[in-house]
C-alpha cells in the first residue's frame, strides 16, 4: 500500500491537514462563542425588540412598526440626525485634510521626527472621556484658554459649547484635534511609496506639486478610500465626547443631541428598550447605504496600481 492510498484509507481527522482544521477551530472556537453570544445575539435580539414595547421590567409586548412610525413623527429624530450629518459633512473632510497634512510634513527627512511624530500621535490615544473633559476646561467661555489666546489678538471669544451656533463647532474641532490615528494611516501609505516613481518624475521636470498631483495623491487614495469609509462609519456613531461635554443633555436647545445620543436616552432614560431598538435599526441601514455608496462610486476615483498594471 502506497503512502498516498494509505493516506486516502484513514479518516479526514487524522490526516495533517484534517489535524490542522481541528487546530485551527478549537484556537477560534472563543473567539466564536464570544462573538455569537455578546455581539450576534445581541443583533439578532434587537431586531426582534425593535418591533415590541419593552421597558426591561415588563416582558415586551409585539407592536408591529409602530416604533417605526413613531420615529417618522418624532422631530428630535429629525434634530439628532441633522447635527449628526452636519457633524459628519465636516469633521470627516477637515479631519482627513488635516491628518493628510500632518502626515506630509512628518514624512519629511529632518531631525527629531520621532519626537514629532509621538506629540502629534499621543492626542488619539487619549480616552475619550478624558479629552472631552480637558476640552471642557479649554473652551470654557469666561477663563477657558482657547478664548483667552483669542483675546490676547483682540478677537472676542465665543459662546462654545454654552451657544448653540459655536457647539458644533466646537465638537468638530475636538474631533480634528484627535486624528492622530488616521496621521498614522496616512503616514504609512506615503512611505510606502517607491521613491524611483519619484525620481521618474524629478527626470522628466516635475517640480513639487506636479509629484504631489501626479504620483503621491493617485497612490494615496486607496488608503484616502479607506479612511474615508472608517470615518463616516466612526463619527456616525460619535457618542461619548459629546455625553461628557453636554452632561448626556445634547445642549444648548439640541443643537448637540446627536443620533446615538438621543438613541442612548431612550435605552436607559426613558427605557425604551423597543423603541431604541428601533432607531439602531435606522441608523444600520443609514451606514451600510452610505457605505454601499461609496464602494459603488470607488472606481471613479480610487486608483489601485495592481490593477493598472493588469490592464
Amino acid at each position: 500500500m502506497t503512502a498516498s492510498t494509505y493516506s486516502k484509507s484513514m479518516p479526514w481527522y487524522r490526516t495533517l491537514r484534517g489535524r490542522e482544521a481541528i487546530s485551527f477551530y478549537l484556537f477560534i472556537l472563543p473567539w466564536i462563542v464570544g462573538f455569537v453570544i455578546f455581539t450576534l445575539g445581541p443583533i439578532i435580539a434587537s431586531f426582534g425588540l425593535s418591533f415590541t414595547d419593552y421597558d426591561i421590567m415588563l416582558p415586551p409586548a409585539f407592536v408591529g412598526v409602530d416604533n417605526y412610525r413613531e420615529m417618522a413623527a418624532d422631530p428630535l429624530v429629525y434634530t439628532s440626525l441633522y447635527n449628526t450629518v452636519y457633524i459628519v459633512i465636516f469633521a470627516v473632510p477637515l479631519g482627513m485634510i488635516t491628518a493628510f497634512g500632518l502626515a506630509l510634513l512628518l514624512n519629511q527627512k529632518v531631525s527629531f521626527m520621532a519626537a514629532y511624530r509621538t506629540a502629534y500621535f499621543i492626542p488619539s490615544i487619549v480616552p475619550a472621556v478624558a479629552s472631552a473633559a480637558l476640552w471642557l476646561y479649554l473652551l470654557q467661555p469666561q477663563w477657558g484658554l482657547v478664548n483667552a489666546f483669542l483675546e490676547s489678538f483682540g478677537l472676542p471669544g465665543p459662546g462654545w459649547l454654552s451657544s448653540e451656533v459655536w457647539s458644533k463647532p466646537a465638537i468638530i474641532l475636538i474631533l480634528i484635534w484627535g486624528t492622530g490615528g488616521t496621521m498614522i494611516i496616512y503616514l504609512a501609505g506615503l512611505q510606502d511609496i517607491p521613491q524611483s516613481l519619484y525620481e521618474a518624475a524629478e527626470i522628466d521636470g516635475a517640480n513639487d506639486w506636479n509629484k504631489f498631483w501626479r504620483v503621491t495623491l493617485p497612490l494615496m487614495t486607496p488608503v484616502i478610500f479607506f479612511t474615508l469609509v472608517l470615518g463616516i462609519i466612526g463619527t456616525f456613531q460619535i457618542f461619548a465626547q459629546i455625553f461628557v461635554l453636554t452632561d448626556g443633555m445634547g445642549g444648548p436647545q439640541n443643537s448637540t443631541l446627536v443620533y446615538v445620543m438621543y438613541l442612548y436616552r431612550n435605552a436607559f432614560n426613558f427605557f425604551r428598550m423597543g423603541y431604541a431598538s428601533a432607531m439602531a435599526w435606522i441608523l444600520f441601514v443609514l451606514i451600510l447605504i452610505l457605505t454601499w455608496i461609496q464602494f459603488r462610486f470607488a472606481s471613479r476615483w480610487v486608483y489601485y496600481e495592481s490593477e493598472s498594471a493588469d490592464s
